[in-house]
């Protein structure tokens, strides 16, 4: 049976080091808690051969052998949640492990709670907060375990949670504005595109028959719209439905690779309107992240390497390259950034001013608060803009549609007139 190597504190707090027998390090931290002990370290004292040496560095009890499956994706209103909890229950003074177990008996079932109850497993087990979270990445991204094992090393956990509470939730509040304006022209167009569809599948055809029972020479707008009815009904309409959905999955395709992604969001930022709230929302969004890091005292450069990756936009990540890799050559944050071309001037002179100054953090916050507010006015500007054209554009259609069915009737009534 293998030995295992511990050390633990016991129920008045002193270390207790000494070796167990288990068959594997679950079984093993068992029997130590069951002596009343905590265990913060453990490792098997007989290592294979050929195993990787662990000296100087303990395992816990979830590590490569024991790992638990990640927990999958956690809804980011729940994650928001849970770092503003945490946050209120460390600014009051509770131990770690006390408070992620307070707040596993708050979660409804399903994988925050899963999540909590592992990372706090790991916690009790010895590993750092920071560390039990980057376990599980899809429920804690990079940006989230980076700043909370900044606020371990500081010492000032509960300041950290936070500022990324505030961070998300100013995220949260900005997409909420987005999405919600998009809403009402979305519903109308669609809405109109059923109406249409019908229009030419159901009405259309009836007209179609009433005009051949004549057999008079139909105008040319006429024409047109059987034609287009007749499309629709031979399986246009499945053309019209499912574009949009082909058009989304292509999307979704080109992302798979980093050029495609960067095809994608290169062609997102040159589309009119859209393309200018897409890249303040880019530069609201990269700004925040890097100061809300600084702020939390991540490095710089790892700071720059964070908000890469969380970027959201591969014309953003590749122009933070080239700012990561200016930095790391000796250069200060603003030169590359003005290389790169991809924000306002004003942005790069209150980054250059953070720099002079010393508090890069408080001016990207300041930039993201700027960018957010102009984001929101461009989108009700957008919203203000689109009901006029879409009414615009319904009404050309209804009118093409009354035109065309119409136009036909003074030419039937004179052959009927006649043939009376």
């Amino acid at each position: 049976m293998p030995t295992f190597q511990y050390e633990a504190m016991n129920s008045v707090g002193q270390v207790v080091k000494n070796d167990i027998e288990a068959n594997s390090q679950e079984e093993a931290i068992a029997k130590i808690r069951a002596m009343g002990h905590f265990p913060t370290k453990i490792k098997e004292r007989a290592a294979r051969k050929g195993a990787r040496p662990a000296a100087g560095a303990a395992r816990d009890a979830s590590g490569p052998t024991t790992r638990r499956r990640s927990v999958g994706r956690v809804p980011m209103k729940t994650l928001t949640q849970f770092t503003r909890q945490l946050s209120t229950l460390q600014d009051a003074g509770l131990p770690i492990l006390r408070s992620l177990r307070i707040l596993e008996q708050q979660q409804k079932p399903g994988p925050m709670r899963v999540g909590i109850r592992t990372v706090a497993d790991d916690v009790e087990s010895g590993a750092s907060l920071s560390e039990a979270m980057a376990r599980h990445p899809k429920a804690f991204n990079k940006l989230y375990t980076n700043m909370v094992a900044a606020g371990e090393a500081g010492g000032v956990l509960d300041t950290v949670l936070r500022r990324l509470a505030d961070f998300m939730e100013s995220a949260q509040r900005l997409k909420r504005k987005v999405v919600g304006a998009m809403v009402y022209p979305i519903a109308v167009i669609t809405f109109a595109m059923l109406i249409v569809l019908g229009i030419m599948l159901v009405i259309i055809p009836k007209f179609e028959k009433i005009y051949q029972s004549f057999g008079a020479t139909l105008p040319t707008i006429t024409v047109m719209l059987i034609d287009i009815s007749k499309w629709i009904q031979k399986g246009g309409w499945a053309v019209v439905l499912i574009s949009p959905v082909a058009l989304i999955l292509l999307i979704k395709l080109l992302k798979q690779s980093e050029g495609g992604r960067y095809l994608v969001d290169s062609i997102k930022l040159k589309l009119p309107l859209v393309g200018g709230i897409l890249a303040k929302t880019a530069v609201a969004r990269f700004s925040r992240t890097l100061g809300t890091l600084l702020a939390a005292g991540v490095p710089i450069l790892e700071a720059i390497s964070i908000t890469r990756e969380t970027a959201g936009n591969e014309v953003f990540s590749r122009a933070l390259v080239k700012v990561h890799d200016g930095i790391r050559e000796g250069e200060d944050f603003a030169a590359p950034l003005r290389q790169a071309k991809i924000v306002e001037p004003m942005v790069v002179n209150m980054i250059d001013v953070g720099e002079e100054t010393g508090e890069l953090d408080k001016m990207l916050s300041r930039v993201a608060d700027t960018y957010d507010e102009e984001v929101e006015t461009m989108v009700a500007a957008m919203v203000s803009l689109l009901e006029p054209v879409m009414v615009i554009v319904l009404g050309v259609i209804v009118g093409f549609i009354v035109v065309a069915i119409f136009m036909p009737l003074p030419t039937l009534i004179s052959a009927v007139q006649k043939s009376n």
